[in-house]
Protein backbone atom coordinates (compact mmCIF):
# COMPACT_ATOMS: atom_id res chain seq x y z
CA UNK A 1 0.00 0.00 0.00
CA UNK A 2 1.43 3.48 -0.98
CA UNK A 3 1.83 6.31 1.32
CA UNK A 4 -0.52 8.20 -0.69
CA UNK A 5 -3.22 5.40 0.20
CA UNK A 6 -2.69 4.98 3.75
CA UNK A 7 -3.12 9.07 4.24
CA UNK A 8 -6.13 8.65 2.72
CA UNK A 9 -7.63 5.74 4.55
CA UNK A 10 -6.50 6.91 8.07
CA UNK A 11 -8.70 10.62 7.20
CA UNK A 12 -11.57 9.46 7.87
CA UNK A 13 -10.27 7.88 10.74
CA UNK A 14 -8.89 11.53 11.96
CA UNK A 15 -12.06 13.28 10.89
CA UNK A 16 -13.96 11.36 12.97
CA UNK A 17 -11.50 12.08 16.55
CA UNK A 18 -11.88 15.62 15.92
CA UNK A 19 -15.21 15.67 16.17
CA UNK A 20 -15.39 13.66 19.36
CA UNK A 21 -12.67 15.80 20.35
CA UNK A 22 -14.99 18.80 19.20
CA UNK A 23 -18.32 18.05 21.19
CA UNK A 24 -16.10 17.50 24.34
CA UNK A 25 -13.82 20.15 24.58
CA UNK A 26 -16.37 23.26 23.24
CA UNK A 27 -18.90 22.17 25.18
CA UNK A 28 -17.09 21.61 28.63
CA UNK A 29 -15.23 25.61 27.32
CA UNK A 30 -18.25 27.09 27.04
CA UNK A 31 -19.59 25.69 30.32
CA UNK A 32 -15.95 26.65 32.19
CA UNK A 33 -17.07 30.31 30.40
CA UNK A 34 -20.63 30.67 31.27
CA UNK A 35 -19.39 29.32 35.23
CA UNK A 36 -16.86 32.04 34.87
CA UNK A 37 -19.34 34.53 34.03
CA UNK A 38 -22.26 34.07 36.65
CA UNK A 39 -19.49 33.93 39.39
CA UNK A 40 -18.22 37.31 38.23
CA UNK A 41 -21.32 39.13 38.04
CA UNK A 42 -23.01 37.44 41.53
CA UNK A 43 -19.96 38.55 43.10
CA UNK A 44 -19.45 42.20 41.11
CA UNK A 45 -22.95 43.02 41.49
CA UNK A 46 -23.12 41.64 45.56
CA UNK A 47 -26.55 39.39 44.60
CA UNK A 48 -27.25 37.99 48.01
CA UNK A 49 -26.78 34.49 48.01
CA UNK A 50 -30.38 33.36 49.39
CA UNK A 51 -31.29 34.74 45.35
CA UNK A 52 -28.35 33.52 43.54
CA UNK A 53 -25.39 31.64 45.21
CA UNK A 54 -21.82 32.03 43.44
CA UNK A 55 -20.97 28.73 41.66
CA UNK A 56 -18.46 28.34 44.24
CA UNK A 57 -20.82 28.38 47.15
CA UNK A 58 -23.25 26.32 45.24
CA UNK A 59 -20.35 23.24 44.42
CA UNK A 60 -19.35 23.47 48.15
CA UNK A 61 -22.82 23.15 48.76
CA UNK A 62 -23.30 20.42 46.70
CA UNK A 63 -20.11 18.55 48.62
CA UNK A 64 -21.16 19.18 51.87
CA UNK A 65 -24.71 17.96 51.24
CA UNK A 66 -23.43 15.03 49.06
CA UNK A 67 -24.90 12.11 50.96
CA UNK A 68 -28.53 13.07 51.68
CA UNK A 69 -28.70 14.71 48.23
CA UNK A 70 -26.88 11.20 46.88
CA UNK A 71 -29.77 9.41 48.31
CA UNK A 72 -32.44 11.63 46.96
CA UNK A 73 -31.28 11.38 43.37
CA UNK A 74 -31.13 7.25 43.67
CA UNK A 75 -34.94 7.69 45.09
CA UNK A 76 -35.29 10.49 42.16
CA UNK A 77 -33.30 7.93 39.76
CA UNK A 78 -35.58 4.99 40.61
CA UNK A 79 -38.96 6.22 39.93
CA UNK A 80 -36.98 7.37 36.49
CA UNK A 81 -35.66 4.07 35.74
CA UNK A 82 -38.62 2.42 35.85
CA UNK A 83 -40.62 5.27 34.50
CA UNK A 84 -38.58 5.11 31.39
CA UNK A 85 -38.42 1.19 31.17
CA UNK A 86 -42.51 0.93 32.05
CA UNK A 87 -42.76 4.01 28.62
CA UNK A 88 -40.53 1.93 26.30
CA UNK A 89 -42.07 -1.45 26.67
CA UNK A 90 -45.74 0.35 26.22
CA UNK A 91 -44.22 2.72 23.44
CA UNK A 92 -42.99 -0.02 21.63
CA UNK A 93 -46.12 -2.44 21.78
CA UNK A 94 -48.67 0.50 20.82
CA UNK A 95 -46.47 0.72 17.92
CA UNK A 96 -46.28 -2.75 16.85
CA UNK A 97 -50.37 -2.66 17.22
CA UNK A 98 -50.34 0.47 15.17
CA UNK A 99 -48.21 -0.64 11.97
CA UNK A 100 -50.54 -3.66 11.69
CA UNK A 101 -53.12 -1.46 10.18
CA UNK A 102 -53.81 2.25 9.01
CA UNK A 103 -57.50 2.20 10.74
CA UNK A 104 -56.34 1.29 13.56
CA UNK A 105 -53.72 3.55 13.91
CA UNK A 106 -55.55 6.97 12.24
CA UNK A 107 -58.27 5.30 15.47
CA UNK A 108 -55.79 5.73 18.48
CA UNK A 109 -53.19 7.82 17.49
CA UNK A 110 -55.27 10.97 18.32
CA UNK A 111 -55.52 9.51 21.74
CA UNK A 112 -51.90 9.48 22.33
CA UNK A 113 -51.68 13.13 21.06
CA UNK A 114 -54.20 13.85 23.38
CA UNK A 115 -51.78 12.21 26.17
CA UNK A 116 -49.12 14.06 25.25
CA UNK A 117 -50.52 17.61 25.55
CA UNK A 118 -52.31 17.02 28.50
CA UNK A 119 -50.73 18.58 31.41
CA UNK A 120 -49.20 16.03 33.54
CA UNK A 121 -49.45 18.56 37.02
CA UNK A 122 -53.35 18.49 36.48
CA UNK A 123 -53.72 14.58 35.83
CA UNK A 124 -50.80 13.36 38.51
CA UNK A 125 -53.39 14.08 41.45
CA UNK A 126 -55.88 11.96 40.52
CA UNK A 127 -53.38 9.29 39.40
CA UNK A 128 -52.04 9.69 42.77
CA UNK A 129 -55.48 9.19 44.46
CA UNK A 130 -56.21 6.20 42.09
CA UNK A 131 -53.27 4.40 42.42
CA UNK A 132 -52.68 3.83 46.71
CA UNK A 133 -49.04 2.73 46.12
CA UNK A 134 -46.65 6.03 45.93
CA UNK A 135 -44.33 4.55 43.93
CA UNK A 136 -46.29 2.81 41.87
CA UNK A 137 -48.23 6.13 41.12
CA UNK A 138 -45.24 8.39 40.69
CA UNK A 139 -44.20 5.09 38.15
CA UNK A 140 -47.29 5.85 36.05
CA UNK A 141 -47.38 10.06 36.05
CA UNK A 142 -43.44 9.97 34.83
CA UNK A 143 -44.46 6.95 32.50
CA UNK A 144 -47.39 9.34 31.00
CA UNK A 145 -44.93 12.12 30.37
CA UNK A 146 -41.95 9.52 28.72
CA UNK A 147 -44.33 7.79 26.83
CA UNK A 148 -45.22 9.47 23.58
CA UNK A 149 -41.74 10.03 21.73
CA UNK A 150 -41.49 6.58 22.11
CA UNK A 151 -44.92 5.79 19.90
CA UNK A 152 -44.30 8.54 17.50
CA UNK A 153 -40.72 7.79 16.43
CA UNK A 154 -41.29 4.16 16.82
CA UNK A 155 -44.31 4.34 14.49
CA UNK A 156 -42.38 6.47 12.13
CA UNK A 157 -39.21 4.28 11.48
CA UNK A 158 -41.89 1.16 11.17
CA UNK A 159 -43.48 3.04 8.51
CA UNK A 160 -40.77 4.67 6.95
CA UNK A 161 -39.51 1.25 4.53
CA UNK A 162 -38.32 0.54 1.30
CA UNK A 163 -40.99 0.44 -1.13
CA UNK A 164 -38.61 -2.09 -2.91
CA UNK A 165 -37.42 -3.91 -0.18
CA UNK A 166 -41.25 -4.59 1.00
CA UNK A 167 -41.99 -5.22 -2.63
CA UNK A 168 -39.47 -7.85 -2.90
CA UNK A 169 -40.54 -9.51 0.75
CA UNK A 170 -44.08 -9.93 -0.91
CA UNK A 171 -42.60 -11.50 -3.84
CA UNK A 172 -41.16 -14.16 -1.90
CA UNK A 173 -44.40 -14.50 -0.01
CA UNK A 174 -43.33 -13.40 3.96
CA UNK A 175 -45.63 -13.34 6.72
CA UNK A 176 -46.54 -10.41 8.93
CA UNK A 177 -43.82 -11.58 11.59
CA UNK A 178 -41.14 -11.85 8.93
CA UNK A 179 -41.70 -8.48 7.54
CA UNK A 180 -41.80 -7.07 10.98
CA UNK A 181 -38.62 -8.41 12.20
CA UNK A 182 -36.61 -8.75 9.13
CA UNK A 183 -37.34 -5.71 7.72
CA UNK A 184 -39.74 -3.10 9.83
CA UNK A 185 -37.88 -3.47 13.10
CA UNK A 186 -34.12 -2.88 11.34
CA UNK A 187 -35.17 0.43 9.15
CA UNK A 188 -37.24 1.77 12.81
CA UNK A 189 -34.04 1.31 15.42
CA UNK A 190 -32.38 4.83 14.30
CA UNK A 191 -35.89 6.20 14.71
CA UNK A 192 -36.51 4.41 17.93
CA UNK A 193 -33.25 5.36 19.60
CA UNK A 194 -33.79 9.16 19.00
CA UNK A 195 -37.30 8.30 20.74
CA UNK A 196 -35.18 6.96 23.34
CA UNK A 197 -33.12 9.91 23.65
CA UNK A 198 -36.06 12.29 24.35
CA UNK A 199 -38.21 10.34 26.29
CA UNK A 200 -34.72 9.15 28.71
CA UNK A 201 -35.03 13.27 29.86
CA UNK A 202 -38.86 13.48 29.95
CA UNK A 203 -38.78 10.43 32.25
CA UNK A 204 -36.63 12.18 34.40
CA UNK A 205 -38.62 15.60 34.48
CA UNK A 206 -41.65 13.63 35.21
CA UNK A 207 -40.48 11.36 37.84
CA UNK A 208 -39.59 15.28 39.37
CA UNK A 209 -42.76 16.39 38.79
CA UNK A 210 -44.74 13.16 39.75
CA UNK A 211 -42.55 13.55 43.53
CA UNK A 212 -43.71 17.70 43.73
CA UNK A 213 -47.33 16.52 43.05
CA UNK A 214 -46.77 13.78 45.39
CA UNK A 215 -45.17 15.65 48.46
CA UNK A 216 -42.93 12.30 49.47
CA UNK A 217 -40.88 13.33 51.93
CA UNK A 218 -38.68 10.78 54.96
CA UNK A 219 -36.16 8.79 54.19
CA UNK A 220 -37.26 7.45 50.58
CA UNK A 221 -38.17 11.43 49.97
CA UNK A 222 -36.45 12.28 45.83
CA UNK A 223 -35.05 15.87 44.93
CA UNK A 224 -38.22 17.30 44.25
CA UNK A 225 -38.59 17.24 47.90
CA UNK A 226 -34.97 18.43 48.95
CA UNK A 227 -36.04 21.09 46.57
CA UNK A 228 -38.83 22.21 48.05
CA UNK A 229 -37.68 21.78 51.63
CA UNK A 230 -34.31 24.18 50.51
CA UNK A 231 -37.28 26.64 49.42
CA UNK A 232 -39.02 26.85 52.61
CA UNK A 233 -36.23 26.97 54.29
CA UNK A 234 -34.37 29.69 51.86
CA UNK A 235 -31.30 27.14 51.55
CA UNK A 236 -30.91 28.83 48.06
CA UNK A 237 -27.40 27.17 47.70
CA UNK A 238 -28.45 23.69 48.45
CA UNK A 239 -31.53 24.40 46.02
CA UNK A 240 -29.20 25.06 43.27
CA UNK A 241 -26.89 21.89 44.27
CA UNK A 242 -30.11 20.13 43.86
CA UNK A 243 -31.13 21.35 40.63
CA UNK A 244 -27.77 20.67 39.42
CA UNK A 245 -27.78 17.14 40.50
CA UNK A 246 -31.32 16.81 38.34
CA UNK A 247 -29.20 18.57 35.22
CA UNK A 248 -26.35 16.10 35.11
CA UNK A 249 -28.67 13.47 35.29
CA UNK A 250 -30.27 14.18 32.71
CA UNK A 251 -27.23 14.82 30.57
CA UNK A 252 -26.06 11.51 31.91
CA UNK A 253 -29.05 9.55 30.57
CA UNK A 254 -28.88 11.50 27.72
CA UNK A 255 -24.98 10.56 26.94
CA UNK A 256 -26.05 7.01 27.80
CA UNK A 257 -28.76 6.48 25.29
CA UNK A 258 -26.33 8.28 22.50
CA UNK A 259 -23.66 5.53 23.62
CA UNK A 260 -26.39 2.63 22.86
CA UNK A 261 -27.27 4.04 19.85
CA UNK A 262 -23.83 4.02 18.43
CA UNK A 263 -23.53 0.61 19.72
CA UNK A 264 -26.18 -0.45 17.97
CA UNK A 265 -26.65 1.20 14.91
CA UNK A 266 -22.48 1.81 14.41
CA UNK A 267 -21.29 -0.78 12.35
CA UNK A 268 -23.83 -0.92 9.85
CA UNK A 269 -26.04 2.54 9.52
CA UNK A 270 -25.12 5.54 8.30
CA UNK A 271 -26.72 7.35 11.04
Amino acid sequence: MSATTMRAATRPVKRAGNRRFRRLILPLFVGIVLVMVWQFLVTALKVPTYLVPTPLLMFKTLVTEFVPLGLALLSTLKITLLSFALATLLGVLISFVFVQSEVIEEALFPFAVLLQVTPIVAVAPLIIIWVKNQTAAMVVCASLVALFPIISNTTLGLRSIDPDLKSYFTLNNSTRWQQLVRLRIPSALPYFFGGLRISSGLALIGAVVAEFVAGTGGAGAGLAYEILQSGFQLNIPRMFAALLLISLTGVALFAVMAWLSRLALGSWHSS
